[in-house]
């Protein structure tokens, strides 16, 4: 099956972090702990954004 990935952005609207995270923890629910392919994509997208939106820490090394 042949995937073709888009090379525009799309600008979503900002959500916070834990907003993402109830999406996260929602869909691990839906997959009875178990993800599909599809589901596992949708994790990994869902996981960049709530990166992007998590406050970063400012301590030092």
């Amino acid at each position: 099956m042949l995937h073709i990935m888009s090379t525009t952005v799309e600008a979503a609207p900002e959500r916070s972090a834990a907003e993402v995270n109830e999406e996260i923890r929602a869909l691990w629910l839906r997959s009875g702990g178990t993800l599909s392919v599809e589901q596992r994509e949708e994790y990994q997208r869902l996981v960049l954004e709530w990166a992007a939106a998590a406050p970063h820490s400012t301590r030092a090394a």
